[in-house]
């Protein structure tokens, strides 16, 4: 069976990265993407999920400078757009790059989108729509938290892409998927050894993230409470969703999400630098310290 045949738990492989810098609609930066995927794939990464409201058409820098790397959205908005343009989008990528495409989408979030309204009724009428165009559900994944889009991440789709979320997460999101459909969930990691560096530096961070109700009502279902949820997450939330310290200890917080269910997990580098930098080195010592 040729990899691109082969069922998306085993082309992901264990372990991708997930990163806005790798999306860009910038001509320039387009050498730059190719080249920090082409040692992705090489540094032994099954996928790389492209950060931001992404596309199919950012995909492809890093598609033409891989041999067999997996590049997903994640997320595509579900208004971002329309399911025939997608369609489209995605049948051009697919022609050029067979099997390497996953299209991630989700319904991103109510303080972001004018037009947000009934979230579920939304993903279902889109997928209907992407099922008369063509696009096969086992190449496209959810962005699913709460359980009612967690199964339909197992009926129409491949299965979910959890962003935000603890390896408690991910034992509920396997029990309710089952084991067939594809669990990916993405996984902070701050490359600092001291705490209180770190914490600062995940703090930053997921400060715009506490601002949305559907993170917030997520961590509430698994048992944080109101003001583990405030002023950029308490201690104990910072250190439940984001791992930091030694490699060694680094990755063993990313074990634990495989331990829990977990397919494939997607880890993001979070520092204080430009979105568009990417964090080359720190995935090389996440290679070193995951993948080995």
């Amino acid at each position: 069976m040729s990899d691109t045949a082969a069922p998306l738990k085993e082309r992901v492989g264990r372990y991708g990265v997930w990163s806005v810098g790798l999306r860009s609609e910038d001509p320039a930066r387009r050498g730059e993407i190719g080249e920090a995927a082409a040692e992705l794939e090489e540094l032994g990464f099954g996928a790389a999920w492209l950060g931001g409201n992404s596309t199919a058409h950012h995909a492809v820098p890093l598609l033409e400078s891989t041999s067999k790397l997996t590049v997903g959205t994640s997320i595509q908005s579900v208004w971002q757009l329309d399911a025939e343009a997608c369609a489209a989008g995605y049948a051009e990528v697919e022609a050029a790059h067979p099997g390497r495409f996953v299209l991630g989408l989700g319904v991103s979030h109510a303080k972001r989108v004018d037009q947000y309204h009934r979230p579920y009724s939304a993903m279902v009428d889109y997928l209907d729509a992407l099922d008369a165009a063509q696009v096969p559900p086992n190449r496209r994944v959810l962005a699913a938290l709460g359980p009612k889009m967690l199964r339909l991440s197992g009926d129409r789709a491949a299965g979910a892409i959890p962003y935000l979320v603890t390896p408690e997460h991910t034992a509920r999101a396997r029990e309710i998927l089952g084991e067939g459909p594809l669990l990916a969930p993405e996984f902070k990691v701050v490359m600092e050894r001291d705490a209180d560096r770190a914490r600062t530096t995940a703090r930053a961070y997921l400060a715009r993230y506490l601002e949305l109700p559907n993170y917030t009502d997520n961590f509430l279902r698994l048992g944080f409470s109101e003001d583990d949820v405030r002023g950029g997450g308490s201690d104990r939330l910072v250190d439940a969703v984001v791992a930091w310290g030694e490699d060694s200890r680094i990755r063993d917080r990313v074990e634990e999400f495989r331990a829990a269910g977990a397919d494939h997990v997607v880890i993001q580098v979070v520092d204080d630098r430009e979105v568009d930098v990417l964090p080359r080195e720190d995935w090389r010592r996440l290679a070193a310290a995951v993948l080995t």
